[in-house]
């Protein structure tokens, strides 16, 4: 304990002038100069904090999460500004303040507990408790509470919430849509076709009979346009063959080789099957409009009541998840039952997406979903 007191003295003077630094740069920011500043002083920052939370992790025998919000992408100017709307960003300023005076003065204490040998006594029986008060205060800083952890959640399922109705809503519109578009125009026309075939069936039995071949033809179009709408809602493959063999078929689909590799031994509930096979047709179709790739792969896996599915591409890389409609669609499905979606895009490739979904499973389905006749 007394080597982390000795890192936390070492420490405390660049925190203190990263916390100077960050002030006189924000300050500057209005005028462009602080700017390169910050882009350093705060990584910086985060990185000394990192390291407290690791010692007070070790001491107090309970690891202390990074909970910083994901970087924005954009530019140094949506970083700068995602920085400076995550609470834990002034949370780790307010902590330099106190680790720089309080801190360290619980820290030079242990140290000097040590050094001075007649107080040998005191230092085995006292740098246990200064040191754990230090650490707490470290932590009670550098993460957030129980409460504040509830408030989060719920303000995360309220944003999530209105997202998915906006979706449902969406995804309701373009049903009515495609029906009225599609199967209904062309059952307007059957009934029509119908019609004139009644009325000449007396006259002229021939074109009646060719009216009747035209209302077949109709038919199976209509009903394929149907199809076309509930394989939208719901695939029936994946019904029928579970979420691992649903891509597979989606995979045999493309223009080039995906490799499927599934370890998920069960079923995950309906609703988060339907979403996790959508986000990975959209996924899919990117790779193909937009990477360049001659190749990909799915893994599937369900680990420690996640289920995983990671597509990859060795195409030219660069995606940015917010610079397409496609993407911020799969983060808002995944959202509404508590997933994530990551992304690896660096220059050159490969692309890799990291779709996450907290579930348990259930056992194979082996039944069939529709019976013959």
């Amino acid at each position: 304990m007394t080597a982390y007191a000795a890192a936390q003295l070492a420490l405390a003077v660049p925190a203190l002038v990263l916390f100077i630094l960050n002030a006189v740069a924000g300050v500057f920011a209005v005028i462009v100069v602080g700017i390169p500043v910050l882009l350093l002083t705060i990584p910086a920052t985060r990185w000394i904090a990192d390291q407290h939370r690791s010692m007070a992790g070790r001491v107090l025998g309970t690891p202390i999460p990074r909970q910083y919000r994901p970087p924005r992408s954009g530019g140094a100017l949506a970083r700068l500004a995602g920085w400076a709307s995550d609470p834990m960003t002034w949370r780790d300023q307010a902590w330099i303040l106190a680790a720089t005076t309080l801190g360290f003065a619980l820290a030079l204490t242990s140290v000097l507990l040590l050094v001075l040998v007649v107080t040998g006594a005191l230092w085995w029986f006292g740098i246990e408790p200064i040191m754990r008060a230090r650490c707490a205060m470290d932590r009670w800083f550098l993460s957030y509470g129980h409460a504040e952890v509830l408030e989060q959640r719920v303000q995360v399922l309220t944003e999530t919430r209105a997202e998915t109705l906006d979706h449902a809503a969406a995804e309701l519109r373009r049903v009515e849509r495609d029906l009225h578009d599609g199967a209904q125009a062309r059952l307007v026309a059957l009934s029509m076709t119908l019609g004139m075939a009644d009325s000449m069936l007396e006259s002229d039995p021939e074109k009646a009979r060719r009216l009747v071949s035209e209302a077949r033809a109709t038919t199976t179009a209509a009903i394929g346009d149907l199809r076309s709408v509930v394989r939208g809602i719901h695939p029936p493959v994946l019904a029928d063959r579970g979420l691992g063999g649903a891509i597979e078929a989606l995979a045999l689909d493309m223009s080039i080789p995906v490799e499927v590799t599934n370890r998920v031994g069960g079923r995950p509930p309906d609703p988060i099957e339907s979403a996790v096979y959508f986000a990975v047709a959209e996924c899919l179709a990117n790779v193909v409009r937009h990477s360049g790739a001659g190749h990909a792969w799915i893994t599937l896996t369900h680990a420690e009541g996640v289920l995983s599915a990671i597509v990859g591409d060795d195409g030219r890389g660069g995606a940015d998840p917010q610079a397409g409609t496609g993407m911020l669609g799969v983060m808002r499905r995944l959202a509404a039952f508590d997933g994530t979606m990551r992304v690896s895009s660096p220059a050159g490739g490969p692309t890799v997406v990291t779709l996450e979904v907290p579930c348990a499973l259930s056992s194979p389905k082996t039944m069939p979903s529709s019976e013959p006749a």
